[in-house]
C-alpha cells in the first residue's frame, strides 16, 4: 500500500465506501419495496371490507325502502330500494375482481351473489304485491318469512367474508410492520458499519498520504527555490535583451526612414526620365512627320517637274503644229491671191469667185496673224516653263537637303529617347532595388517588433513564473504545516 499513489489510495476508499452504501441501499431498497407491497395488500383489504359493508348497507337499504313503500304506498320510498337495485351487481362483480386471487372468497361471492338475487326478488314481489292487492296482501307476503331468510344468509355470509379479510388484514399488517423493522435495522446497521469503514479508510488514508506529501512537499520546496532563482536570472536577462532589442529596432526605423527617402528620389528621377522619354518620343515623332512631310513634298515637286517637262515637250510639239499652220495658212494666201488674179482675169463670171478668194485670203492672213500670237504664247510658255523646271530643280535640291537634315535631327532624338530609356530603366532599377531593400528592412524592422514583442512577454512570464514560485514555495509552507498536524 505504500507504493500506491494518492489517486489509487483515494480512489480504494471512495470505493469501499461507495459499494458499502450501495449495498446498503441495496437492501434498503428491497425492504421499502416489500413494505410497499405489504401496505398494497393491506390497503386492498381495507377495499375489500369496504365493498361487503356498502354491499349489506344496499341490502339494506332496498328492504328499507320496500317496508316504507309497503307501509304507507307513497313512491318516494322506493327511491332507496331503486338504487340498491342498480348497485348491488356492480358491487358484487367489483368484489369478484378485487378477490380473484382468493378461491375462498371467490365461492363465498358466489354465494352472497345468490343470496342478494333471492332478496331482490323477494323484494320486488312484496311491492308488485302492495301494488296490485293493498297493505294486508303485502303484509301477509312479507310474514311468509322469506325475506327474513335472504337476509340471515346474506347476513351470513357476508360475516364470514369480512372475518377472513380481517385475518388476512391482521397478517399483512404483521407482515407490514415486520418489514419496516427490517428495513430500519438493516439501514441502521448499515450506516454504522459505513461510518465504520469510512472513518478507518479516511484514517488510514490520511497517515499513509501525511508521510508520502510530506516528502513532496519537501521536495516542492527545493524545486521551488531552484525556480524563484531560474526566474530571476530569467527576468534580468530578458531585461538586458529588451533594452538590446531597443536600441536595435532605433537603427532600424532610421535606416527604413532613410531607404524610403532613396525610394522618393529614385521616383522622382524615374518620373524626370519618363517626362523626358515622352518629349524625346514627341520631338523625333514630330521631326519624322516633318522629314515624311517633305519627302511628300519631294515627291510632288518631281511630279511637277515631270509635268512642266511633258508641258514643254507638248509646247514643241504645238509649235511645230503653228508653224505647219502658218506653212498653210501663207500656202492658202498664196492661192487666193492666185485665185484672186485668177478671177480678175475671167472677168464677170470670175468676180464672186474672185470675193471668195478675197475672203480666204483674209482668212489666211488672220490665221496666220492668230498663228503668230499663238507661237508668241507658247515661246512665253516655254520660257516660263523652264524657268519653273529650274526653280523645281532647285526647290528638290533644297527638299533633298532639308530631309538629309530631319534625318539627321531623327537619328539624334533617337539617340536621345534611347538613353533617355537607359536612364529610365537604371532609375526603375534603382527605385525596384530601393524598395526590395525597404521591404526587407520593414521585415527586418518587423521581425525586431517580435523579438521585443516575445522579450517583453518573456519579461512577464519571468515575473510570473517568479511570483509562482513563491505562491509555491509559501504553499509547500502551508502543505507542510497541514500534514504536520495531520501527523500529529
Amino acid at each position: 500500500m505504500k507504493s500506491w499513489t494518492f489517486g489509487r489510495k483515494l480512489g480504494v476508499g471512495f470505493g469501499l465506501t461507495v459499494l458499502m452504501l450501495l449495498f446498503v441501499g441495496a437492501v434498503a431498497y428491497r425492504s421499502i419495496d416489500a413494505l410497499i407491497e405489504n401496505n398494497k395488500r393491506v390497503t386492498h383489504t381495507h377495499v375489500v371490507l369496504d365493498k361487503i359493508a356498502t354491499t349489506l348497507s344496499l341490502v339494506k337499504d332496498a328492504e328499507t325502502g320496500q317496508r316504507g313503500f309497503t307501509i304507507t304506498g307513497d313512491l318516494a320510498f322506493l327511491e332507496p330500494y331503486e338504487v340498491a337495485v342498480g348497485a348491488i351487481p356492480t358491487e358484487i362483480a367489483e368484489l369478484r375482481r378485487l378477490t380473484a386471487d382468493n378461491p375462498r372468497q371467490r365461492s363465498r361471492i358466489d354465494e352472497l351473489e345468490v343470496a342478494t338475487r333471492g332478496k331482490l326478488a323477494h323484494l320486488r314481489e312484496a311491492v308488485d304485491e302492495r301494488r296490485a292487492h293493498g297493505l294486508e296482501a303485502a303484509a301477509k307476503f312479507v310474514q311468509g318469512g322469506a325475506g327474513k331468510q335472504h337476509m340471515d344468509e346474506i347476513r351470513r355470509v357476508a360475516t364470514l367474508m369480512d372475518q377472513d379479510e380481517r385475518l388476512l388484514l391482521d397478517q399483512r399488517s404483521a407482515a407490514a410492520e415486520e418489514g419496516a423493522r427490517g428495513a430500519k435495522l438493516t439501514v441502521g446497521l448499515g450506516a454504522l458499519v459505513s461510518l465504520f469503514l469510512v472513518t478507518a479508510a479516511g484514517v488510514l488514508i490520511t497517515r499513509s498520504l501525511g508521510t508520502q506529501l510530506g516528502a513532496a512537499v519537501t521536495s516542492i520546496r527545493s524545486s521551488s527555490a531552484e525556480l524563484q532563482a531560474a526566474a530571476t536570472q530569467q527576468a534580468s536577462g530578458s531585461r538586458e535583451q529588451l533594452s538590446a532589442t531597443t536600441e536595435v529596432a532605433t537603427t532600424i526605423r532610421e535606416l527604413l526612414a532613410t531607404s524610403r527617402q532613396i525610394t522618393d528620389s529614385a521616383q522622382r528621377v524615374t518620373r524626370v526620365a519618363e517626362e523626358t522619354l515622352t518629349g524625346a518620343k514627341t520631338g523625333s515623332g514630330t521631326v519624322q512627320n516633318a522629314r515624311e512631310s517633305i519627302l511628300a513634298i519631294k515627291r510632288q515637286m518631281d511630279v511637277v517637274v515631270g509635268h512642266m517637262l511633258d508641258l514643254g515637250k507638248k509646247s514643241q510639239q504645238a509649235g511645230g503644229i503653228l508653224d505647219l499652220v502658218n506653212e498653210l495658212s501663207e500656202q492658202t494666201n498664196i492661192l487666193a491671191i492666185n485665185a484672186t488674179i485668177e478671177a480678175a482675169g475671167a472677168g464677170e463670171s470670175g468676180r464672186r469667185f474672185s470675193v471668195v478668194a478675197d475672203e480666204i485670203r483674209k482668212l489666211a492672213d488672220r490665221v496666220g496673224g492668230a498663228t503668230k500670237e499663238i507661237r508668241g504664247i507658247i515661246d512665253d510658255m516655254r520660257a516660263a516653263v523652264n524657268t519653273t523646271v529650274m526653280a523645281t530643280e532647285s526647290g528638290v535640291k533644297a527638299v533633298d537637303a532639308g530631309a538629309s537634315r530631319f534625318a539627321d535631327v531623327t537619328s539624334s532624338f533617337e539617340r536621345i529617347a534611347s538613353l533617355v530609356g537607359t536612364t529610365t530603366e537604371a532609375s526603375r532599377e534603382i527605385e525596384l532595388s530601393t524598395k526590395q531593400q525597404a521591404s526587407a528592412v520593414e521585415q527586418v524592422s518587423s521581425a525586431i517588433g517580435n523579438v521585443a514583442q516575445a522579450t517583453r512577454e518573456s519579461d512577464a512570464s519571468a515575473k510570473q513564473t517568479l511570483q509562482a514560485a513563491s505562491e509555491l514555495s509559501e504553499l509547500s509552507r502551508s502543505l507542510l504545516r497541514l500534514v504536520d498536524h495531520a501527523a500529529t
